[in-house]
Formats: structure tokens, C-alpha cells, sequence
């Protein structure tokens, strides 16, 4: 790790007005960020505390609930509002990481966070991520954990968040600070798939800041799940993961959100599936025919050739569980 200078921003601005000198990043609870500079993958000149930022309510704003950039995961999975509300985003909270980290983890830099694939922290093998036009070692390497959706030929990395899975069903947006003044974007905008530049993780524009997350109203409350499936119960990224949100009445499913985790460069929303199941009675056979839905244009790449039996099986009984609530 080189030497690095840090400065302490008292407000936005401030923040903005440092990351525009040399190479810096922002650094709140620097669960990623660190580890990325150890590894020498990212060496920035400057590192920008916002830890003292007022960035870490949740709280109610013109009937959204809107989430500071810098409040703890562990904070939001247990807080009233979102367990009563949103419980789909608390299990997800509740399902990343260990607690030790969901205590130092923020919500800005869970979103941020960069992927786990072993080519990207390897400065010794090729990754288009990391040094663009060096190749993927991936592609024709060690791949279980990565994509089936959303690939290119520059890049299978997936996206490693499970709260970020969580917001992307919810129709979240971010919104964000930038020399130009706050701009809100989409959640399902928010990351980017990998095309030809998968070095750029998001849409954020250079020198923008994420000030918060606002969730809109919302009726799921009830039949929700999120499954992880994973190689331990703890402290281990999804090797396929799903959100589950349905408003069923009398049986019917009157709306349904689909969202996987572990498959894509970004959070994999299920749109056509969630259409799918919308006027639908909640039923086994219905489920099954959702999740084949799902899979449609899904690719493996050897090493994980399995998560075509495994997402489908999963999105089944992430549903099943979701509607027996």
C-alpha cells in the first residue's frame, strides 16, 4: 500500500471540493475500500473521511422513506420503519457480510462496493475491471461464482451487494450530490452492466457524492423472502441469491418484484417474470413457469454451468416461502 494523504470533510461540499484534487475516494466505513488498497488494486493519493457527514438518519420525507448514504447496514435492518415497511430490505441486510462489518458498512459503500471476482484482486492475472483491454482470465478460468446474465466479452464479474438486490425490487432511487447541485437516479440505473468498459461499475459522474436512498410507498410488507444460497451460512457473497416481494389477496398474486443477486454485473431484475405472476394465483405450477420465464437468455461459462439448475430452483422456492407468509 502506497502512502496516502486524509482529509476530514465537515459538509457535501467540502467533500466535492477535495475528491476533484489528485486521486481521491471517499472512505466511510472502509470495509471494501481497504481491503482494495492492501491488495494494491486501487491506490488513491487522497483519501476523503465523511464519516462526519449528517448523512445517517432513516427517516419519513413526503411519504418515501429516505435512507442516509452513511447510516450502518446493521442500522437500517433493525430499524422500526424498514423491518415494518420494508422487511424485504432488512432480511437482505440481515443475510450480507458478518455483523461485525454490517456495523462499520454504509449504505453508500455497500452500493459502491466492487466485485469479488479473484481476477480483479489478483494484480498478477488479467482483468478488464481492473486494467482495461488486459482481458478476462475469467472467461476461460475459474468462474463459478460469476455471471450468467448481462456478460460480455470484456467481463463475467457479478455484483457481490445483497442489500443492493433488495433495492433494486423495491424501485429505489438514489440520489446524489455533484458539482451541479442533487440529481436522483434510478435504482435500476444505478449500476451498469459491463459492455466494453466494465471498469465503470456505476453512473455516477465524476466528482458526485451519494447523499441518500429514498424508498416510494410501498404494500409489501407481508409475502417476502430473500434467499441466499451460499458455500457457508456466513460471511460469504451469494452464489445465487433472490428477492421475493409479492401483494397477493384471495390467493391472487396482485403484483410481484423479482430480483437476483450472484448472476449479473449488476442487481438482475426480473421484469418479465414479475408481469408474469401479476393476476396470478399463487401456485406451484404458476412459480415454475415464472422461474423458467426468468432464465430466458441465461449463459454459463463452465465452472458455472450449475447455477442454471440452481437460480431457476431458487427463484421457486424463494417464491414458494414468500407466499405462505
Amino acid at each position: 500500500m502506497k502512502n496516502f494523504q486524509i482529509v476530514r470533510a465537515s459538509s457535501p461540499s467540502s467533500a466535492l471540493a477535495s475528491s476533484a484534487k489528485d486521486s481521491a475516494k471517499y472512505i466511510a466505513g472502509g470495509t471494501n475500500l481497504v481491503d482494495l488498497m492492501k491488495k494494491n488494486v486501487t491506490d488513491p493519493d487522497r483519501l476523503i473521511d465523511i464519516t462526519g457527514l449528517d448523512l445517517k438518519k432513516v427517516e419519513r420525507v413526503d411519504g418515501k422513506i429516505r435512507i442516509g448514504a452513511l447510516a450502518k447496514n446493521s442500522q437500517v435492518a433493525e430499524d422500526k420503519l424498514i423491518k415494518e415497511s420494508y422487511p424485504l430490505l432488512s432480511l437482505a441486510l440481515a443475510a450480507g457480510a458478518s455483523q461485525q462489518i454490517r456495523n462499520m458498512a454504509t449504505v453508500g459503500g455497500n452500493m459502491l462496493q466492487r466485485t469479488r471476482c479473484s481476477y480483479f484482486y489478483n494484480t498478477d492475472l488479467p482483468c478488464n475491471k481492473r486494467q482495461p483491454k488486459s482481458g478476462c482470465g475469467a472467461m476461460e478460468g475459474y468462474n463459478r461464482m460469476h455471471a450468467i446474465f448481462g456478460a460480455s466479452d470484456s467481463c463475467i464479474a457479478v455484483h457481490p451487494s445483497d442489500m443492493c438486490i433488495a433495492l433494486a425490487a423495491l424501485d429505489a432511487t438514489v440520489v446524489v450530490e455533484g458539482s451541479k447541485g442533487q440529481r436522483s437516479i434510478k435504482f435500476a440505473d444505478f449500476h451498469r452492466l459491463p459492455g466494453d468498459t466494465p471498469e465503470k461499475d456505476t453512473t455516477l459522474k465524476d466528482n458526485e457524492l451519494i447523499i441518500a436512498v429514498e424508498l416510494p410507498a410501498t404494500t409489501f410488507s407481508k409475502n417476502v423472502h430473500y434467499l441466499k444460497v451460499r458455500d457457508r451460512t456466513s460471511y460469504a457473497f451469494a452464489l445465487v441469491s433472490v428477492a421475493v416481494a409479492l401483494d397477493i389477496s384471495g390467493g391472487t398474486i396482485n403484483e410481484a418484484r423479482l430480483a437476483m443477486g450472484g448472476v449479473a454485473h449488476k442487481p438482475w431484475r426480473l421484469t418479465e417474470a414479475e408481469s408474469f405472476l401479476s393476476g396470478k394465483p399463487a401456485s406451484a405450477e404458476i412459480f415454475r413457469q415464472a422461474a423458467t420465464l426468468a432464465m430466458k437468455g441465461a449463459k454459463s461459462y463452465g465452472g458455472n454451468d450449475f447455477k442454471l439448475t440452481l437460480a431457476p430452483n431458487s427463484i421457486i422456492e424463494a417464491l414458494t416461502i414468500a407466499a405462505s407468509k
